[in-house]
């Protein structure tokens, strides 16, 4: 299933979110599921829990930069730089990239003081606080929304920041959307499984030549 960004078909996109659960789950990657449910859920629950001072700590980080790997690709030097990055400096910065929300520009440059952590990892974060106005920078989303994924600078999260919650406005208007992130997650969602269909069809092709 390919999903157009130009879509204003509210029934197309919450399909392709219903069914982003069950695409993590097919992708068989160890962890995914479990990182993907702290960081849909139990993470964005401990960073409200310290409201009006919301800070993130290193070990959190660490979680939520393995969620990022495992959904995306698996770059391990990165995980190394955030697991070994001190506490206080981590708290201290991701405290100041939350107060300074909803300045989106401000608060990824916050974040990206922090060895390891560039804009794609910086609105992981942010999205984990505030998903109705700062999506996770996702490869497959980008790929969809702006035309391409290869660009990873502040400017071009911004661009797709604006994409995303005008899309979510958008669908607002004619029913229930939970906003920017959800956008995302759809788009992901789809992407994936475009991409994996030419994967699946050869490995049935290759079952039914055994068979016979």
């Amino acid at each position: 299933m390919e999903l157009d960004f130009k879509c204003s078909d509210v029934g197309v996109w919450k399909k392709a979110l219903s069914s982003y659960e069950s695409k993590v789950e097919s992708l068989n990657k160890p962890d995914l599921v479990s990182l993907d449910q702290y960081y849909r859920v139990e993470l964005p629950s401990l960073l409200h829990g310290r409201d009006p001072n919301p800070y993130l700590t290193t070990s959190e980080l660490s979680q939520l930069m393995k969620w990022k790997l495992s959904r995306g690709k698996w770059r391990p030097r990165l995980l190394d730089f955030v697991s070994s990055l001190d506490d206080s400096v981590v708290k201290s910065a991701s405290e100041k990239a939350f107060k300074s929300l909803p300045d989106i520009s401000k608060a990824v440059n916050e974040l990206t003081v922090l060895k390891g952590v560039g804009p794609a990892t910086a609105s992981a974060v942010l999205a984990a606080y505030a998903p109705d106005i700062a999506p996770f920078m996702s490869d497959e989303a980008m790929e969809v929304a702006l035309g391409n994924s290869k660009d990873y600078s502040l400017k071009r999260y911004l661009l797709f920041v604006t994409k995303l919650q005008k899309k979510s406005k958008e669908l607002k208007l004619e029913g229930e959307w939970g906003g920017a992130s959800d956008v995302e997650r759809a788009l992901w969602n789809c992407t994936v499984r475009s991409k994996s269909k030419p994967a699946e069809k050869s490995s049935s092709e290759k079952k039914r030549k055994r068979k016979e």
